[in-house]
């Protein structure tokens, strides 16, 4: 019936176009039209069912429990790697801050060339209130909290809010004849005044790696090789016993064996002493010249790593050449170079690994010796890596002493999840200093003299919400979003005691800081 049908349209259609001529057609004229249009019909035909035969063979292939797309969706194509490419470092890894993203960022393929581009980085919000004495500072340093008794401490603690910790960064890999070559420039807004709104933006890292999985090279601005992240924190401060330096460096890293690591670096020397006239960088004024801290040699550090299953152990060594050249300065005299050394080791258990019932909880240990290890943990001992008498009653610039300042200490911390949503960190940290006997009579109340803290301690807690937070074989995967609070107990004890702050407030400072962040990541 659908061919008759068809055939008589045809031939309707045909008659309509020969009726608008001036003559109209014979019968055999119109029965030659209708053979040659049937003709035309078995060929359209024929190919039809070619067509369909095609059709049913292709998807006898397809496996009948094959889901169907909605149409409604549209097939998105997966991108092909590109072969021999290393995949981005995760924003977790190894020396970078407890805060830096767990996601991939905003990545993207450069069309036409074996390269991809990462932006990443986070939004933070973040406000403190301080109990015992005013404190004007985001991120204060456990070293120099307010005294007891101090003018901060009679004015009482005040509170703030800042954004200043956001941090944005520009990350590239491009597939090379030595393997992956990564770059990466990344920065914040914290530079500026501790206390101000007008933010500046500081650069934090600049560097690029190249090499594969058994051996890289990195060049450039990066984490130091002393640095670790040990437990998550909302606070912004370099903790006590903590190490958060970034600097200029020249980075070999090599894959020993499964699941080992070795590194050694050459980074930036920066010597810093303090005397009873203050505290010197290299780049400090001296009487209107130049600083007799100096800097001779890089600082040389290595590091070995193990990790298999979220457990890891960690051991890490520095080596350091420290110079006070007196010679053509304000103080005039002899050079003297000393010897500075550290070491240190941590360890992290997965609590899994003793029962299941624990699920993703961390327990964390870490101790550390050294003799001018200070800037390398700034929160402790900023300026004293050395001590000198230069500049005390008696004492020649011919004759003076420098001591390298012996310091130990150790962290324990756990993290609990509470479920994956929601977990909590609390950690504990001493850190002792022995200073020489001569930095006692350095001016009761100056800064020199109340920045020497014999002893030190640090407890953190925290409840931090992660609504996107999900958890994959006893690891958690935080998300995007935290939302937490944090309680800070800081105090620490002035070499020398009362004696040695005199009217700048009492022998010893405690600070108690409570917090809240917000962070969100991209």
């Amino acid at each position: 019936m659908r061919r008759i049908g068809l055939l008589a349209g045809l031939v309707a259609l045909s008659t309509h176009s020969y009726a608008a001529r001036a003559e109209q057609p014979s019968v055999e004229q119109l029965m030659k039209k209708i053979d040659e249009l049937q003709r035309r019909l078995d060929k359209v035909e024929g190919r039809q069912k070619t067509i369909a035969k095609k059709q049913g063979q292709a998807a006898a292939h397809v496996p009948a429990a094959a889901p169907r797309r909605p149409a409604t969706v549209a097939a998105v194509q997966p991108v092909e790697p590109i072969p021999g490419l290393l995949p981005p470092k995760p924003m977790g890894s190894p020396y970078e801050d407890a805060l830096r993203s767990d996601l991939p960022g905003i990545s993207l393929r450069v069309p036409g060339a074996a390269t991809e581009v990462r932006v990443y980085g986070f939004a933070k919000a973040s406000g403190y209130a301080d109990f015992n004495a005013r404190n004007q500072n985001h991120a204060p340093s456990p070293q120099g909290i307010p005294l007891a008794g101090s003018a901060a401490a009679l004015q009482g603690g005040d509170s703030s809010m800042t954004a200043r910790f956001s941090r944005i960064g520009l990350d590239t890999r491009t597939l090379t004849s030595l393997g992956t070559l990564e770059t990466r420039v990344e920065g914040d807004f914290a530079g500026g005044p501790a206390a101000s709104n007008n933010l500046v933006f500081r650069l934090r890292q600049a560097w690029g790696e190249f090499g594969d999985d058994s051996f890289r090279v990195l060049v450039g601005q990066a984490n130091s090789l002393w640095n670790e992240v040990m437990f998550e924190t909302l606070n912004d401060s370099t903790n006590l016993n903590q190490s958060f330096v970034r600097q200029a460096q020249i980075r070999f890293t090599g894959r020993l064996a499964p699941g080992w690591t070795g590194q050694v670096s050459l980074e930036a020397p920066d010597t810093q002493y303090t005397s009873v006239a203050g505290t010197f960088f290299p780049d400090t004024s001296f009487l209107g010249g130049p600083s007799p801290s100096f800097t001779t040699m890089p600082d040389l550090l290595g590091r070995l790593t193990y990790r298999d299953s979220g457990f890891e152990f960690d051991a890490r060594a520095l080596a350091r050449r420290l110079s006070i050249h007196t010679a053509g300065t304000a103080a005039g005299g002899a050079n003297t170079d000393t010897f500075g050394w550290g070491v240190a080791s941590h360890v992290r258990i997965p609590m899994r690994w003793l029962s299941n019932a624990f699920g993703a909880d961390q327990f964390v240990a870490m101790g550390y010796y050294g003799e001018g290890v200070g800037r390398y943990f700034a929160g402790n001992m900023t300026g004293q890596d050395l001590l000198t008498n230069l500049g005390m009653p008696g004492v020649t610039s011919l004759d003076y002493d420098t001591n390298t300042v012996p310091a130990y200490g150790g962290t324990l911390a756990y993290r609990r999840f509470w479920s994956p949503q929601l977990r909590s960190t609390f950690a504990y940290s001493y850190a002792r200093q022995d200073y020489p006997a001569y930095a006692l009579g350095f001016t009761p109340g100056s800064a020199s003299a109340t920045s020497l803290n014999g002893q030190m301690q640090q407890g953190i807690v925290n409840l931090i919400w992660s609504p996107y937070a999900t958890e994959h074989n006893g690891v958690v995967d935080t998300g995007w979003l935290d939302a937490g609070i944090e309680y800070i107990y800081t105090k620490r004890d002035v070499f020398g005691g009362a004696a040695a702050t005199g009217a700048a407030g009492a022998g010893y400072g405690v600070a108690n800081r409570f917090m809240a962040a917000a962070i969100v990541r991209f």
